[in-house]
């Protein structure tokens, strides 16, 4: 057996030495001779697994350590069967943390307090539902749009597209790009969605860039910085300004962002989201067990993953805010200010990005009382 390997992929270097002949190469310069003779192909979004790639190959199984799958040509996999599989939910935990650091950074930089505000959610999986457990934890009132899942579960607990766009103080987008269908993504956030949206709303995009049309939210903003584009509120009171803030993880064109796009967000970083230490584990884990299956290998994924100590946090009354306790886990302003300085490093930012751990994954010492301790231990946070 032969498998080629993104060289990006941590934790995995060793596991299938004993099975296999594994090379490893960058995903974004693996090519068709790489594969003529290789059985597995375990890669990231930076492969294109495509026909043009993969057609006269001996590849037959293809793992993804992603969430998302659009990078693969599921249709030409499935005809010319090449069986394929992605790892849902591997790194949520590590989204859901990248969220709630936006939602504590914006609230502090706009000065509003979160449990006066409703977040909208569109597209509650395995990241939305932990966005939308974590918000209702900090007091937020909670819109949902899932279209699948209303249809399948029924409306009760869904909203719909245009009612949570208006009634939304913060908007945050959790879901999968599909070009095509009765759930087409693409391109959901176009015009129409954006004069939709509330006056003073907050967006924040950690799914893929082509959920966005970017023109179109450029034009939007552009809009926003001309002093007197105004509206009227519901009751005609007074006049407020239009305005859109940004927080955006993911972008058109990766790895050459908009430099326009790029000034115009308050928030940005270089698709790090879901880059925590242990999504990357949880995503390591879930291929490596599924090329195991897929073979018929022997082997115990945790036997060859290092295994991950918890981290300390010491409280020497520093620490007196929610917020605080978040940022010593995730400071996601280090990322937004390393973006903003070289955005012309966008890939070797993602590919040497520094080490960080979800929430469950600190301990602190002496750990809070009253209503931040309990908060904190609901968001996963234990006692040393």
């Amino acid at each position: 057996m032969k498998a080629v390997i993104d060289d990006k992929i941590p934790f995995i270097r060793g596991i299938l030495e004993p099975y296999a002949d594994v090379v490893y190469l960058p995903g974004g310069q693996i090519r068709r001779d790489h594969l003529l003779d290789a059985d597995c192909l375990i890669t990231r979004t930076r492969t294109r697994c495509n026909q043009e790639l993969l057609k006269g190959t001996a590849v037959r199984f293809i793992a993804s350590a992603t969430i998302g799958f659009d990078h693969i040509d599921t249709l030409w996999c499935n005809k010319a069967g090449v069986r394929w599989t992605n790892s849902p939910g591997c790194n949520s935990g590590s989204v859901a943390q990248y969220i709630t650091a936006a939602l504590l950074e914006m609230s502090e930089r706009l000065n509003f307090n979160l449990h006066d505000k409703t977040l909208g959610i569109i597209g509650v999986g395995h990241v939305g539902s932990k966005v939308q457990r974590i918000a209702e934890l900090m007091g937020m009132n909670v819109l949902l749009n899932d279209p699948p899942r209303s249809r399948a579960e029924g409306p009760d607990h869904f909203t719909d597209l245009k009612k949570l766009l208006s009634d939304s103080d913060i908007i945050t987008l959790h879901v999968p790009l599909n070009r095509e269908g009765q759930d087409k993504t693409r391109h959901l956030v176009d015009r129409e969605f954006l004069e939709a949206i509330k006056p003073g709303a907050i967006l924040i995009n950690t799914s893929r860039g082509e959920v966005v049309d970017e023109a179109e939210l450029i034009r939007r903003l552009q809009g926003d910085q001309r002093p007197e584009t105004r509206d009227r509120n519901k009751d005609n009171s007074s006049l407020v300004t239009r305005h859109l803030s940004l927080v955006i993880d993911v972008w058109n064109d990766e790895p050459h962002i908009s430099r326009q796009l790029l000034s115009l967000t308050d928030i940005a970083t270089p698709h790090i989201a879901g880059y925590s230490l242990d999504g990357k584990m949880n995503a390591t884990r879930m291929v490596v067990q599924a090329v195991a299956t897929e073979f018929g290998l022997k082997l115990d994924p945790e036997d060859g993953l290092t295994n991950l100590r918890a981290c300390g946090l010491t409280d020497h009354g520093s620490r007196i805010t929610l917020h605080d306790y978040i940022r010593a886990t995730y400071d996601i302003l280090a990322d937004d200010r390393r973006l903003r300085e070289s955005p012309e490093t966008f890939e070797e930012q993602r590919n040497n990005y520094p080490e960080h751990r979800e929430f469950n994954a600190h301990t602190i010492d002496p750990f809070p009382e009253g209503n931040l301790g309990h908060l904190l231990k609901s968001l996963g946070f234990k006692p040393a």
